[in-house]
């Protein structure tokens, strides 16, 4: 697949989000795995932040660009590997 071109700006990352969902590959990171068991997320949770979230501007991390994906109560971290395929690099629960 190739790369997406980035950073993308919110709107085109929850387009691009959205259609990964519907139609691709989500994936969770060991580390998202950990996160998500300290604050009782699944996936199932993540999905659903990632569907409804508000989209914020990419940061360069790490050699990648991230998309942080908030709601009032949760976040979720995703790096977007082409245009089916994103990884789920780490979630959190805001408020609890």
């Amino acid at each position: 697949m190739p790369p997406v071109p980035e950073p993308l700006e919110p709107g085109a990352a929850k387009r691009l989000i959205r259609k990964i969902i519907e139609s691709g590959t989500v994936s969770f990171s060991k580390h998202a795995e950990e996160e998500m068991a300290k604050d009782d997320l699944n996936t199932v949770d993540c999905v659903n932040i990632l569907r409804g979230g508000i989209v914020r501007p990419g940061e360069m991390e790490r050699g990648s660009w991230r998309y942080r994906v908030e709601t009032a109560h949760m976040c979720v971290v995703v790096a977007l590997r082409s245009d089916t395929e994103l990884v789920v690099v780490t979630a959190w629960r805001i408020s609890q």
